[in-house]
């Protein structure tokens, strides 16, 4: 199943199941989106409303070193729990939007990621329980300042540079009953491929990285996690085209342009 969030042309937000083209409002878990999903009548035509992101996190974290690809070949152990940072709420954005490198961001590189997104509260979980927390899966790009990461040798600024306003897109929508096993994370710019891999290759597959996460936060319904990249990451500039997709989610595609063109 596919679900979504879409803005009417009345301005009204309203979550729900996606099929044919087609929004059918309401559904979700209990609270996952705080939209106006009550007295929403009869189906959203896609085309007459603006897909908006997926769902508004009030955590959104990020994973680092969680693929053997990329640990085996840059000398990094592989951890035995999840290496986390946070990004803040005004980094999400969706499908189709202008993300704006500031002046102060420098170097940025794409980051596509699989992003799991929280159904149920979840706290010291069993592995049964960060299971059934799992609602479904999400495409990422998780921008990044290589700049403002590297900046001060004593400490490096993770969530500065990560979590400038638009560098944490999700979308385009969530998909449940997927095998993240059989999922491969691919990003072009400009329409050339620029990384592809399996999300097999993960170190903490999503039930350990729940389950493991909610002994240091509690999670909550719409929170997202992402998984981490592997291989390919590359610096992009403005003007440039970038799109994260994964089959059986679909593609989550953004526009980059510099502070002096409107979003």
């Amino acid at each position: 199943m596919i679900w979504g969030r879409v803005k009417t042309a009345g301005g009204t937000v309203v979550s729900g199941e996606i099929h044919d083209g087609f929004l059918t409002p309401g559904a979700w878990p209990a609270n996952m989106a705080s939209d106006d999903t009550a007295g929403q009548a009869g189906r959203i035509a896609l085309d007459a409303a603006t897909l908006l992101p997926p769902c508004a996190p009030g955590k959104f974290i990020g994973l680092w070193n969680n693929y053997h690809a990329a640990a085996e070949k840059n000398g990094w152990a592989a951890p035995d729990h999840p290496l986390w940072f946070l990004k803040p709420a005004s980094s999400v954005a969706g499908q189709g939007a202008k993300v704006v490198i500031p002046p102060a961001a420098g170097r940025v590189i794409f980051e596509g990621e699989l992003g799991i997104v929280i159904g149920q509260r979840c706290h010291n979980a069993t592995e049964e329980q960060a299971q059934a927390a799992i609602f479904g899966y999400t495409c990422i790009n998780d921008l990044t300042s290589l700049d403002v990461l590297n900046a001060e040798p004593s400490f490096p600024q993770w969530s500065r540079a990560k979590g400038f306003d638009g560098f944490g897109v999700i979308g385009p929508v969530i998909a449940t009953g997927l095998d993240w096993r059989e999922l491969v994370v691919k990003v072009t710019v400009n329409g050339r491929e620029r990384q592809s891999y399996p999300a097999s290759d993960m170190i903490l597959p999503p039930v350990e990285i729940v389950r493991q996460l909610s002994f240091d936060m509690t999670l909550e319904p719409g929170d997202v996690i992402a998984v981490g990249t592997s291989l390919g990451a590359r610096p992009v500039k403005p003007g440039d085209n970038v799109a994260v997709s994964i089959d059986g989610i679909g593609a989550v595609e953004v526009t980059l342009c510099d502070g002096a063109t409107d979003r």
